[in-house]
């Protein structure tokens, strides 16, 4: 399944995007079908089974995300018009809505920096013993479409196309080889970096969590779709340029690696997202170094996870 927020008349829900375009609010499909089957109170009764956000979501774990499957299964069966069900709001057409990041606040934004062989050869930086890990806060996060701001500060933006692991269970010590068990699906994502400012410190967070520099999506695609994440590939394109081209395979710490590391440390939650490390191909390691401006435009995409696709330009002034 590809799971959604999406925005509609000011609100932000979660659905599923088929094929066709369309997006099935979860929540409310399971309501009518419930209505169906006789309950009395059916709205309350889908709320306890498939919350209308993402992260609560998530939260339910994958028993949720079957009784939305058998729920897709039921409306697609039901003969109901299309017409009715847009009406009814179950429905609606992705050319209505805006998507917002599959998960707008999660509670955890985790990062790896030097993670493909390439890009630490390019970045004149040794192989590293352990994951670097840093983070980005989670108002970074931005979905597909919406705009990474070209900050007055810096004119040093640099692209970072990534592939994002997102957590489906809550739990800390996870062995790598229980580790996928805990995932509950993957994303486009974009590591946005201010690279003066990433030198400021150690931890480079300063230079990795601006406003609107992690954008992410457009879906989550959930596991069960993904038999094998080293076999996808990862590109990444500036004004339809490509810049990034890497197998997942090519990762030196691998997704049951990193969440054995970082759950060493911590616990792991529903909605955390991982943003696994960018390969070779940025623009400070370009000779001569390319950066982001106003009216460039970045797009991520990395087999099967759509197309992640966002305009830059000039933040907006505060006043």
């Amino acid at each position: 399944m590809r799971l959604v927020s999406y925005t509609l008349r000011g609100v932000t829900r979660a659905g599923v995007l088929r094929d066709n375009d369309d997006i099935v609010d979860s929540n409310r499909a399971l309501a009518a079908r419930l209505g169906q089957d006789g309950a009395t109170n059916p709205a309350l009764a889908a709320d306890g089974l498939v919350p209308s956000n993402m992260l609560d979501l998530l939260a339910f774990g994958e028993p949720a995300r079957d009784v939305i499957r058998e729920t897709l299964t039921w409306l697609e069966g039901s003969g109901t018009d299309r017409e009715e069900l847009i009406a009814a709001g179950i429905v609606t057409s992705l050319a209505e809505a805006q998507l917002a990041a599959p998960i707008p606040r999660p509670g955890k934004v985790m990062a790896i920096g030097i993670n493909y062989r390439a890009h630490a050869s390019e970045m004149a930086r040794e192989l590293p013993a352990h994951p670097t890990v840093f983070t980005k806060v989670s108002t970074s996060i931005e979905g597909v479409g919406h705009p990474i701001h070209a900050p007055r500060e810096s004119h040093m933006l640099d692209w970072e196309g990534e592939f994002c692991v997102v957590i489906g269970r809550r739990a800390r010590h996870i062995p790598a080889d229980r580790a996928m068990d805990y995932v509950a699906g993957y994303m486009n994502g974009n590591d946005v970096t201010v690279r003066d400012w990433q030198e400021h410190t150690p931890t480079w967070m300063m230079g990795k969590s601006w406003d609107t520099h992690g954008p992410t999506g457009p879906w989550i695609l959930t596991r069960d779709e993904v038999p094998d994440h080293h076999a996808l590939h990862l590109k990444t394109y500036v004004n339809d340029l490509e810049k990034q081209s890497a197998p997942l395979s090519d990762l030196l710490f691998d997704v049951p690696a990193l969440i054995e590391y970082l759950s060493t440390a911590f616990t792991l939650e529903p909605g955390d997202v991982i943003f696994t490390g960018t390969p070779a191909g940025v623009g400070k390691a370009r000779d001569p170094q390319e950066w982001l401006a106003d009216g460039d435009t970045v797009r991520v995409e990395i087999t099967g996870l759509g197309s992640l696709v966002n305009p830059v330009i000039t933040e907006p002034d505060p006043s």
